[in-house]
């Protein structure tokens, strides 16, 4: 099974200028769990994306890769 890019939050990360260890911290994960969030090997809860918007204060949607583009 190929990796599904569904979340953008290593995209995320680098537009608000911050790292996985800040986040880490900031949501009280390891960094293990970040890093595989940011990689998309596994995907966050809605609970938790929430946490990361708030914390990155963004909107949860810019957290997420879009399902449908202007060419579908």
């Amino acid at each position: 099974m190929t990796n599904i890019e569904i979340n953008r939050i290593k995209v995320a990360l680098a537009e608000t200028r911050r790292k996985n260890k800040w986040l880490a911290e900031q949501l009280g994960k390891d960094e293990s769990t970040i890093s595989q969030w940011c990689s998309n090997a596994r995907q966050p809860s809605l609970e938790n994306l929430h946490k990361i918007a708030l914390a990155l204060e963004i909107d949860i949607r810019e957290l997420l890769n879009p399902t449908k583009t202007n060419n579908d």
